[in-house]
């Protein structure tokens, strides 16, 4: 399996512009050398360092979500202009810290002992930070859930709280062991206002899969157009919307997701608007998102019983 880029990384025009991190995905025009390889090709993290860094600086919302989670308050330099935002599920921790553009000189004014990064910045910078001697922590971008026990442990080692790390595992698998289900199959529909659907192997589906449900469209895999025509013959058992507010509509007019099929299918049918938070970048909370689903889907369960 290759590591690939963060969901709103590689959504491209469907979710930025709902998502606003474009501003954050890499205008920098560096890129930072890794201590770590991505997750998918690294069996264990590295080793714990010896000292505690104290000045962290994360480049992106997703990095800002392992840092917030896992770093001391007063461990953290600044972090991603996007961690703030609606979509980032730490946002409340992040009220009252510095914030950094993801520009060279910005980030070398804040003098960090450590950078932590998913995709900000840009690919081109290794050599640049390297010579500055500023240690730089690359995340693995797997989106399943072992990448996420795989950062989450990378992060707190290097933060120096380990035990904070396998914390944050344990309550993550807890989390997920009480969102399984099993019984009847519910087949369910994720859609974005750009009109795309999660395929069984996006993180969307995969949380899907924990929660017992099952994607309406077998045939497509990753992310692709809404399946209209089948939508006009037949219907999931539940809708899913993600980032579906009327605003992220407006944005765009000619989206399928406009369509009629739609709005009257999720007028129609058990529908959950999932939290952008839990499902724009993969963390542990993605189990808050993956029993939600769970849980919007068990009536559904008992009547088919």
């Amino acid at each position: 399996m290759t590591a690939r880029r963060p969901l709103l990384a590689r959504l491209g025009p469907w979710l930025w512009a709902i998502a606003g991190v474009a501003a954050a995905a890499g205008i920098m025009g560096l890129s930072y050398q890794s201590l770590t390889t991505p997750s998918a090709q690294v069996a264990m993290p590295r080793a714990v360092e010896t000292t505690k860094p104290q000045r962290v600086v994360s480049l992106d919302f997703c990095a800002d979500q392992f840092v917030l989670q896992l770093a001391d308050r007063d461990q953290i330099a600044a972090l991603s202009i996007q961690s703030r935002a609606e979509h980032a599920y730490w946002r409340a921790k992040a009220v009252g810290l510095p914030q950094v553009r993801s520009s060279a000189e910005a980030v070398l004014a804040r003098s960090p002992d450590l950078v932590v990064r998913t995709y900000g910045g840009g690919p081109e910078a290794g050599a640049f930070l390297t010579k500055a001697g500023v240690a730089v922590l690359q995340l693995g971008e797997g989106e399943d859930f072992e990448a996420v026990r795989h950062n989450l442990r990378l992060v707190a080692r290097a933060l120096g709280h380990a035990d904070r790390g396998e914390a944050a595992i344990r309550n993550f698998d807890q989390a997920l062991a009480m969102a399984h289900r099993t019984g009847a199959p519910v087949t369910a529909l994720y859609v974005t206002p750009g009109g795309v659907q999660a395929g069984r192997d996006t993180s969307l589906g995969k949380m899907m899969a924990a929660a017992g449900l099952t994607p309406f469209d077998q045939v497509h895999t990753g992310w692709s157009a809404l399946p209209l025509e089948r939508l006009a013959r037949s219907a999931p058992s539940l809708m899913i919307s993600g980032f579906m507010s009327p605003g992220a509509l407006a944005l765009y007019p000619w989206s399928s997701a406009r369509h009629p099929l739609i709005s009257n299918h999720m007028a129609r049918q058990p529908s959950l608007a999932l939290s952008g938070a839990v499902s724009a970048c993969p963390g542990s909370f993605m189990a808050n998102g993956v029993l939600d689903m769970a849980k919007a889907g068990d009536p559904l369960r008992k009547a088919a019983l």
